[in-house]
């Protein structure tokens, strides 16, 4: 099992992350509500991309194919990978191909599934985040700990410190222009003299085999359009039918994700570098990811974690992650679409135990702009942990099942469908309750929490009502 309970209590014990997350919550939380302030063009929206992505998920094979197709007539090479390791083999050979030592990279959610910087890294190939979020994790050997804003957890202190040790001549300032001129200053060098370029793929137009990219800094158009060789990286979920269908997703994903009406760069790739233009690689190729996509797709229930578009407005209003961060998840998406999307992936003896980071306060299904029904897909996953079924669309069901806990449920099914047991036990636990221990067995985690144990009554319902006047029924 994974390792969220003990991570999520170190992580709500250290109380500059929890003042880190809260600050940037606030405001996140607070630009987006001001965007979404309309109610009726929020519902009226909001319905409009579930039904995009509805449609698209509907036909999801024929768009792919329908992609493939018109990507290749563009002149983008298309490339399909079934699990992470193929996909890293396939950019590994693209590189080696071209004799690339040196990949400069846009935000891509999908690469960090693959872990792809530390294979490449493994290949004697340097593969640098130009995010400025995801340098300064790299810079800090982190994972991301957000899957918009990466590096969400730091404040500019600890960020003036990473700089000042890191980066050669770097002289320790919190002024933010200065240390984002010292990042820009490193970054740009690179982007001139890197052999290839990687980003990710917000939507792939089936319709016309265009990719399109949203960033705020500029790095993304610079990964796509001044190496020689540009590789774009996508989940098979990210297609859609039609361009006109990109637009309102492109509302719904910048509003809800950083409360921007629209980010500084909206980029369309529909092609290399043709003749007679001035800039754009000489190759592209699209490497698209399944990785227990397709399973999920199989289950008509479990195939609406598909319609994500990652914004993580999900995470900017969970009670959990907002008080834990991201790093707590040990995993690529964390957050409540994490919850939903890792056990899928990665199975349930893996990442089952995300299922259960959850109160199901419904929050993230009400801000989620595609409609995603998150709490429902947890307890369905939670059902998936608990029963073997040969037929399971995630890998491991009945990793989480407990021989004890399976014969304490049946031995209570068997005690609340008799009055006489159930008499007794209630008795029993009145009479005996000051004897217990206050941390036993499932209580000690319980405990763990900070809750209080239990107390049973000394007087069922009945013998109060009894001590009364009040007949049984």
């Amino acid at each position: 099992m994974g390792n969220f309970g003990p991570a999520a209590r170190e992580a709500l014990k250290d109380g500059q992350l929890r003042s880190n997350f809260r600050r940037a919550m606030d405001g996140l939380m607070s630009k987006r509500a001001a965007l979404f302030a309309d109610q009726d063009e929020w519902t009226r929206l909001r319905a409009l991309g579930e039904s995009i992505k509805a449609r698209a998920l509907a036909q999801l094979p024929e768009l792919l194919e329908k992609l493939e197709a018109n990507c290749r007539k563009n002149g983008i090479q298309v490339h399909w990978a079934e699990t992470t390791a193929q996909a890293n083999d396939i950019i590994l050979g693209l590189l080696q191909k071209r004799g690339a030592k040196t990949l400069v990279k846009g935000k891509s959610m999908v690469s960090e599934e693959m872990h792809l910087n530390a294979f490449l890294e493994g290949h004697g190939i340097e593969a640098l985040e130009t995010d400025l979020g995801e340098y300064v994790i790299q810079l800090d050997h982190e994972a991301p700990s957000h899957i918009i804003m990466p590096a969400i957890h730091k404040n500019k202190q600890q960020i003036a410190r990473l700089f000042s040790e890191k980066i050669k001549e770097a002289q320790y300032t919190e002024d933010v222009d200065a240390l984002t001129g010292m990042a820009r200053q490193v970054l740009r060098r690179k982007f001139r003299e890197a052999d290839a370029g990687l980003s990710g793929v917000n939507f792939a137009v089936a319709e016309t085999g265009t990719l399109c990219l949203v960033e705020n800094e500029g790095n993304g158009r610079l990964c796509t359009t001044v190496p020689p060789l540009h590789i774009a990286v996508m989940g098979l979920e990210k297609v859609v039918e039609r361009l006109e269908d990109v637009p309102p997703l492109i509302s719904l994903l910048t509003r809800s994700a950083t409360g921007q009406p629209i980010t500084t760069y909206v980029n369309m790739i529909t092609s290399p570098r043709r003749p007679g233009e001035k800039d754009g690689p000489e190759e592209v190729h699209l490497v698209i990811l399944d990785n227990g996509r397709s399973r999920s797709y199989s289950d008509e229930q479990l195939r609406r974690t598909l319609q994500c578009i990652r914004c993580g407005a999900c995470m900017n209003h969970c009670p959990v992650y907002t008080r834990v961060g991201g790093h707590a998840y040990n995993a690529p998406y964390p957050g409540p679409i994490g919850k939903i999307l890792m056990p899928q992936i990665e199975g349930m003896e893996a990442k089952g135990e995300l299922a259960h980071a959850s109160s199901l306060c419904n929050a993230c299904v009400e801000v989620c702009p595609v409609k995603i029904p998150i709490a429902e897909l947890l307890v369905r996953l939670r059902t998936e942990g608990a029963h073997a079924r040969a037929d399971a669309p995630v890998l491991q069901p009945g990793a989480e099942r407990s021989t004890a806990e399976a014969l304490a449920w049946k031995m209570w099914s068997r005690m609340a469908t008799s009055p006489t047991a159930w008499k007794m036990a209630g008795t029993m636990a009145g009479t005996f309750d000051p004897l217990m221990p206050e941390a036993f067995g499932p209580l000690a985690d319980w405990k763990k929490g900070g809750r209080t144990r239990p107390r049973f009554a000394k007087k069922s319902l009945h013998r109060l009502l009894r001590d009364k006047g009040v007949p049984d029924a």
